[in-house]
């Protein structure tokens, strides 16, 4: 199988990745001719321009993994709450070492309240194994083939998410972030979770078929990560398609280190970083551990153009938003 090398950080230890076909250029053939013989114009504009595309970018992706089993180190200290999920992530880049495997994770879902990094997890995952992320947003969904495409009858009408994922990206094993999965709304002609039932079994996943281009797509590499607030709204068939993890606000001690971990890559990613102390104060910690994750990266950016305006080159406590039940706007000082 041919291989091309992919360059990484050191510290991810990606291989040599091999290659994968993600469909099959002789199907696409035989609907392009199929769509001629039939002659209509709409389907025509859009159909034919979906099928040029797929065959000019070719069927192939990457298909990669750890070389090892990564240092995750960090990732458990950046993400102390989601030890349980991390410690499958690592089982299974385990078992694909020094194989042929691809790298096999069982799909999952993070159960925890808003802000508590789940969508933060799978971006440091998909970096972890050296894929691209791609997010579906569940609660913004305004039809119900967001994942597995429209019909080209429709007015409209365009490929789903999962096709758009294997097709126009790089990946044959991309992790797709289903957000907030709980807050699809139902509907009676078209069930906005049905495709989950086929994409989330590896089998039938092999041969997932976008309801727009109508070509056999393999997403059975696909690496899923289900989010939610409350899993009562999600079917049990799908429940028992996952694993699920309960995810709990961090700890005082592991919220002050996020808080910390935030700090520093804040400053490190930013040029007027280097003005800033090294270290946070300890008060500036025991405020942000207040916080959601999701809140601390705000509240510190806050912070830092505060303590800028005030000519300092240490954040403190004061430079910090005011508590949303505070008089003062937050993101002001006085």
């Amino acid at each position: 199988m041919e291989s091309h090398s992919l360059v990484a950080p050191a510290t991810l230890r990606l291989p040599v990745a091999s290659m994968r076909s993600v469909f099959s250029p002789g199907d696409v053939e035989r609907k392009m001719t199929k769509l001629q013989a039939a002659g209509n114009q709409r389907e025509l504009g859009s159909l034919m321009a979906t099928y040029e595309r797929m065959l000019e970018r070719g069927p192939d992706r990457f298909h990669v993994k750890p070389s090892g089993i990564p240092d995750m180190g960090a990732l458990y200290d950046a993400l102390p709450n989601f030890t349980d999920a991390l410690d499958d992530v690592k089982r299974h880049v385990a078992l694909s070492q020094d194989c042929s495997d691809g790298l096999e994770v069982t799909p999952m879902l993070l159960l925890g309240p808003p802000g508590v990094g789940k969508t933060h997890f799978a971006r440091q995952l998909a970096a972890l194994l050296g894929t691209g992320m791609n997010l579906v947003p569940m609660s913004s969904m305004t039809a119900g083939w967001l994942l597995s495409g429209s019909s080209s009858q429709w007015k409209g009408a365009r490929p789903g998410k999962v096709f758009e994922a294997l097709v126009d990206g790089q990946y044959a094993n991309p992790v797709l972030v289903v957000d907030e999965v709980d807050k699809a709304s139902c509907d009676a002609q078209y069930d906005p979770l049905g495709a989950l039932y086929s994409l989330l079994e590896h089998d039938s996943a092999q041969d997932f078929v976008d309801e727009f281009a109508e070509v056999a797509i393999d997403a059975s590499q696909v690496i899923w990560i289900l989010t939610a607030n409350d899993e009562r709204s999600i079917p049990e068939p799908i429940l028992n398609r996952m694993n699920v993890y309960a995810i709990e606000p961090p700890s005082p001690e592991a919220a002050r280190r996020i808080a910390r971990n935030l700090y520093q890559g804040i400053r490190a990613e930013h040029g007027w970083g280097q003005r800033f102390a090294a270290e946070p104060c300890e008060d500036v910690l025991d405020l942000l551990a207040t916080l959601a994750p999701r809140e601390m990266r705000r509240a510190l950016m806050t912070g830092f153009g505060n303590a800028r305006l005030a000519g300092r080159d240490e954040v403190e406590a004061e430079h910090l938003p005011r508590p949303a039940n505070a008089k003062t706007r937050i993101g002001f000082v006085q």
